[in-house]
């Protein structure tokens, strides 16, 4: 039997305050024993401080740490300053991505694509990091089809990348569909599903506007329905999500990265629905 590989994200703190929240988060997590916990690196780099801050603080929890990575508005020295602290930490996982633009920023960079960086990563630092990059089982908001969105996804394998995690979703068919057709365009990486809890209907459809994630009508009409009744809200998301993840893992999927936005026990929740704990 496979044995299935559990990790939290946490947003990379913008405050002392923010911070103090993301130690309380992991130090209900931490007990779970997860393969590793990410921190996101902001816009363009913008919270690039916040995730250093919080991958060496937390490094010395025994947790293995991943620090997102971008290139955003950053030269290659800011890059390589990271990637030498990184590395001097013990840090010895990374999530590379292109990143989001950040309003005000241009495209006169050296570099844009995430395959890109990657492959400087390897050029750089050899074998050192396990590199993790993301897939789009509903597909980028910027890609032309399903065959660009494949063939770009492999430029990152084939730059170097070590396995993926996923945009999330709220649909298990499309991580299955997506999953079969990086099969047939032979790419054999491990492909984790990104999962996101279900707290707040607003916030939830905004960002899943943004980042091309689909609310399903059905579950959209439900938290509609449940949104001034937040108990009620987060049960019901809890169980909506509890069922995808057990599909996801009853076929095969190599584990799942949880978004926790800084909260524990929605993923908690979860996590002991799924019997884990």
């Amino acid at each position: 039997m496979t044995e299935h590989l559990f990790s939290f994200e946490y947003s990379a703190p913008r405050t002392e305050e923010a911070l103090e929240k993301l130690r309380r988060t992991h130090s209900r997590l931490q007990p779970l024993k997860p393969h590793f916990c990410s921190v996101t690196y902001g816009a363009g780099g913008s919270t690039k401080d916040g995730t250093r801050q919080a991958i060496l603080e937390l490094s010395p929890s025994g947790t293995p740490m991943a620090p997102h990575l971008s290139f955003g508005g950053d030269q290659l020295d800011v890059i390589d300053e990271l990637l030498d602290t990184y590395r001097s930490a013990g840090v010895q996982r990374l999530v590379a991505l292109r990143g989001d633009r950040p309003s005000g920023i241009g495209t006169g960079r050296s570099m844009v694509h995430a395959n890109e960086l990657v492959r400087y990563i390897r050029e750089t630092t050899g074998d050192h990091f396990h590199i993790d990059v993301a897939a789009y089982p509903e597909i980028h908001p910027e890609s032309d089809s399903v065959d660009s969105e494949i063939h770009y996804f492999k430029a990152k394998i084939d730059a170097g990348a070590n396995s993926a995690i996923t945009q999330y979703f709220y649909n298990a068919d499309a991580y299955f569909r997506y999953r079969d057709l990086c099969q047939r365009a032979g790419i054999d990486v491990p492909i984790v599903p990104g999962i996101m809890p279900i707290t707040n209907v607003q916030g939830l459809v905004r960002f899943s506007n943004l980042c091309g994630a689909e609310i399903p009508r059905w579950l959209n009409k439900n938290l509609q329905t449940l949104e001034k009744d937040p108990d009620a809200l987060k049960a019901f998301g809890a169980d909506v999500v509890t069922n995808m993840c057990q599909q996801l893992l009853d076929n095969d999927a190599p584990g799942l990265h949880f978004y926790t936005l800084n909260q524990a026990l929605p993923s908690l929740a979860i996590w002991d629905n799924l019997g884990l704990s």
